[in-house]
C-alpha cells in the first residue's frame, strides 16, 4: 500500500496530460469492469432461509464493551444484513508534503459470504485523475488503480494483499454491525474499553482490536496489516457518528499507518448515503 501511494503522485501528472477526452473513453471501460465485479459479488450473496432478526439473547456471551457498542448502535430487533451499498466523499493524500485531493467513492458489500467492491475517483478540479477498484471476494483481495482510467498505476494481489483486504473488511463491519454476530466472527475481551476480534474466511484469519468509549461508541480500530511485504500497525480513528437505517453508526473514518518514522495519514472518508438489504 505504501509503495502504491508513492506511485500515485507520478500517475496524477500522467492523467492530467492525457486530457478529458481520453479519460472519458477510459472511464466507460473502467465502469464496466466495476459493474461486472459488483454483479459477481451480488450473485454469490446468500439468499437462503427466512429473514432473521437480532435478539437481545444473541448478545449474551460477547465481551461487555462489544455488547455496549451493539446496544448503542441499536441492532436489537433489527434484521440481519445481507448486502450493503454506500457512498462516500472525502480526500486522499498521495504523498507526504503534497495537497490532499478530493475523492468520491461507492461501495458494495456481501456479508454471506463476506466481500466488497469499492470504486473511487480522485479529481483535480474538474479532471478525474485516478480511478480505483478495491475488492475482496472468495478469500482474495485485489486493487486496481488507473490514471486517466487507462494507465495502470497498480494491480495489487497476493497473500499479503489478501490479508490486508480481510483487515479492511473487518474494520468496516461497523457499518453493518449485525455482521458482528455471524459465525465467522469471534471476540476476546481485553478490558472494559476494548475487545479483540477474529475474522475467519477461506481457512485464513485476520485480527484486530476495537476500542469503545463509556457510552458504547466505537472510537478506534487497530490491527497489524501488510504494507507491501512487511506487517505494520494500521488504525482507523472514528471522527463522527450519524444515523442510517435506524442505527447509530460511525460515518467518518481516518485510516493511517503508524510507522517508526511517524504516523502517515492517507485518506479521510465520510459516508453520505448508506442502505442495507436483509
Amino acid at each position: 500500500m505504501r509503495a502504491i501511494l508513492r506511485r500515485l503522485g507520478i500517475a496524477a501528472g500522467l492523467a492530467l496530460a492525457a486530457g478529458m477526452a481520453t479519460e472519458l473513453w477510459g472511464r466507460t471501460r473502467f465502469r464496466r469492469l466495476v459493474k461486472s465485479d459488483v454483479q459477481s459479488l451480488s450473485a454469490a450473496s446468500s439468499t437462503a432461509g427466512e429473514e432473521r432478526f437480532v435478539s437481545d439473547a444473541m448478545l449474551d456471551g460477547l465481551p461487555e464493551p462489544v455488547q455496549r457498542y451493539l446496544r448503542y448502535a441499536g441492532i436489537v430487533g433489527k434484521p440481519f444484513v445481507r448486502k450493503v451499498h454506500l457512498r462516500q466523499k472525502g480526500r486522499m493524500l498521495l504523498a507526504r508534503g503534497t495537497p490532499w485531493i478530493p475523492l468520491t467513492a461507492e461501495q458494495w458489500y456481501s456479508i454471506r459470504p463476506p466481500g466488497f467492491v469499492w470504486y473511487a475517483t480522485l479529481n483535480i478540479g474538474p479532471v478525474p485523475i485516478l480511478r480505483a477498484r478495491d475488492m475482496y471476494r472468495t478469500g482474495e483481495g485485489r486493487m486496481l488503480i488507473k490514471a486517466a482510467s487507462l494507465f495502470t498505476v497498480a494491480d495489487a494481489k497476493g497473500q499479503e494483499f489478501d490479508q490486508g483486504e480481510m483487515v479492511r473488511y473487518l474494520s468496516e463491519m461497523i457499518w453493518f454491525p449485525s455482521a458482528f454476530l455471524e459465525d465467522n466472527i469471534s471476540f476476546e475481551e481485553v478490558d472494559a474499553r476494548s475487545a479483540r476480534v477474529i475474522f475467519t474466511d477461506g481457512g485464513r484469519t485476520a485480527t484486530g482490536t476495537f476500542f469503545f468509549d463509556a457510552e458504547g461508541r466505537l472510537t478506534e480500530f487497530v490491527a497489524r496489516r501488510y504494507a507491501g511485504t512487511k506487517l505494520e500497525t494500521w488504525s482507523v480513528s472514528i471522527a463522527g457518528y450519524g444515523r442510517f437505517e435506524g442505527l447509530n453508526l460511525p460515518v467518518r473514518g481516518k485510516p493511517q499507518w503508524k510507522l517508526a518514522e511517524g504516523d502517515q495519514e492517507y485518506i479521510d472518508l465520510t459516508i453520505t448515503e448508506l442502505s442495507h438489504e436483509s
